[in-house]
């Protein structure tokens, strides 16, 4: 292939508590590191961003995986999508329970079956089917979610109040083939109804990859994700010859202005462009394109590193 990889990740936008922004911003980088790792050795932009948002899900830093936020009932209920670019083959699963990585369930929906998305009960089945180990679902549950998840019970309680520190954890690549792809995976919203599926899991809203174009992962309020079809407004916008940052800040101020939504994007185009752009307080991301590391968390903020300083002193935090 002739294409310079570019890896970009996210970790969800909202409001990221000071006691976790370093773990969140650790959590990105090592992501964003490991997939370029595989786009490097010729691996596909697929693999990079499941395995880079697969990592995520493992890290109970993020609403995604182990970590996930509960819903009225006190369970974990999660979304995840993968898109291929090359040929808009997509898997997706929504509200599933007792399974560590939706990531790859959602990437087995797209292999080995002729649907796109599956729910639920259903979705449990496949996994099964698949062999696929099921995890209890308190292995999922962090203290911190559980806490929020009681605050949130309270008469007097605010759960939008919470709700801004999202965490959905994305990933876009293309490789070297010039191949395209997105993965999203989220929790979802705490204290959400049982069975609420926000945009994570919804092929345009949250994610699209065409190679003609890009791809992008989304993050923020879903229900106003879904209204404007985000991801995919986003990679329209490219094709009328937008640069990835000018589509992505004009498709956030469209939710914005339109219905009052918030939220953050990755996006890569198919020359391997990048841009990572957010509406709401903080968003955190990486990205590595030309054994470069970028990333940051707040409006502004791009702390640079070479790729083998930043895999040096991944061990020591950053």
């Amino acid at each position: 292939g002739r294409m310079k990889p570019v890896i970009v990740v996210h970790g969800g936008a909202g409001r990221i508590f000071k006691e976790r922004e370093e773990g969140c911003r650790v959590g990105v980088v090592r992501a964003a590191l490991r997939g370029y790792g595989i786009l490097k050795q010729g691996g596909s932009a697929l693999d990079a961003v499941e395995e880079a948002v697969r990592l995520m899900e493992d890290d109970p830093h993020f609403n995604a995986g182990c970590g996930s936020v509960l819903n009225e009932k006190g369970e974990v209920e999660m979304d995840a999508i993968i898109m291929n670019g090359k040929n808009l083959d997509s898997g997706a699963v929504s509200a599933v329970k007792c399974i560590a990585n939706p990531i790859k369930l959602a990437r087995l929906v797209m292999e080995k079956t002729k649907h796109m998305l599956l729910t639920d009960h259903g979705a449990h089945v496949f996994a099964q089917a698949m062999g696929i180990p099921e995890t209890p679902g308190e292995k999922l549950i962090t203290e911190r979610s559980r806490e929020r998840w009681k605050k949130n019970l309270e008469p007097d309680s605010n759960p939008e109040e919470f709700q801004k520190d999202l965490g959905t954890v994305g990933a876009v690549a293309i490789d070297s083939e010039g191949n395209v792809a997105c993965a999203t995976s989220t929790g979802g919203l705490s204290n959400k109804l049982i069975g609420r599926v926000g945009d994570t899991a919804c092929i345009g809203s949250g994610g699209y990859a065409d190679n003609s174009s890009g791809a992008t992962s989304t993050t923020g309020h879903g229900e106003s994700i879904m209204k404007v079809v985000l991801a995919r407004l986003i990679l329209y916008h490219m094709e009328q010859g937008m640069s990835p940052e000018m589509a992505a800040d004009t498709a956030l101020d469209y939710m914005k202005t339109r219905v009052g939504g918030l939220g953050g994007v990755i996006v890569v185009n198919n020359s391997g462009e990048w841009a990572a752009r957010f509406s709401t307080k903080q968003m955190s991301w990486a990205t590595v394109k030309d054994d470069q590391l970028h990333y940051g968390i707040c409006p502004g903020e791009r702390h640079t590193k070479s790729v083998d300083e930043a895999l040096a002193s991944e061990s020591e935090g950053f």
